[in-house]
């Protein structure tokens, strides 16, 4: 019987340690989130970008999955690469980065993920509740473009709309 149940949780631990060891990592609880960020900007305004942060936590299932989806999808993962610099701003217990969440105006509000957008010069000009972004149980691509779409440079740039 003892055999049993060592062989039993044997096979347990081993399968927890493997679920644990595919959970993908995207946040980085150690990070200088201000820095990255500053950098970001930097990097925002040489290129004509805006920065995306997406605030969250490897804890965070949706997080998780939108970051999947906008990486798996050809479409998406463009776009926001040719429009944005990306940054993973990560909320934990380890690490909730309370003075970078009270700069961004307490975004973690709106629940997780949550993002928010930035432009060349570091000023926010929009924060987005992932709910929004939500179809049935995920979230939606052709939201999630849209609201990708909406913020780009281009898009707020008053010479766009000038009467001609």
């Amino acid at each position: 019987m003892k055999i049993k149940s060592l062989t039993f949780l044997l096979t347990l631990t081993l399968l927890s340690m493997a679920a644990s060891a595919q959970k993908p990592i995207i946040y980085h609880p150690e990070a200088d989130a201000k820095a990255d960020i500053a950098s970001a900007v930097q990097k925002a305004k040489k290129d004509g970008k805006h920065v995306l942060l997406q605030l969250g936590g490897n804890w965070c299932s949706w997080c998780i999955l939108f970051d999947k989806l906008v990486n798996s999808n050809d479409t998406l993962k463009t776009f926001r690469d040719k429009n944005y610099e990306m940054v993973h701003v990560n909320f934990s217990p380890e690490n909730k980065n309370e003075a970078v969440f009270a700069s961004l105006g307490y975004p973690q509000r709106f629940g997780f993920p949550v993002f928010v957008i930035l432009d060349g010069d570091g000023k926010r000009l929009h924060t987005q509740s992932s709910g929004y972004l939500e179809q049935g149980k995920g979230h939606d691509p052709k939201k999630v473009l849209e609201f990708f779409e909406a913020w780009t440079p281009a898009a707020i740039d008053p010479k766009n709309y000038k009467a001609k």
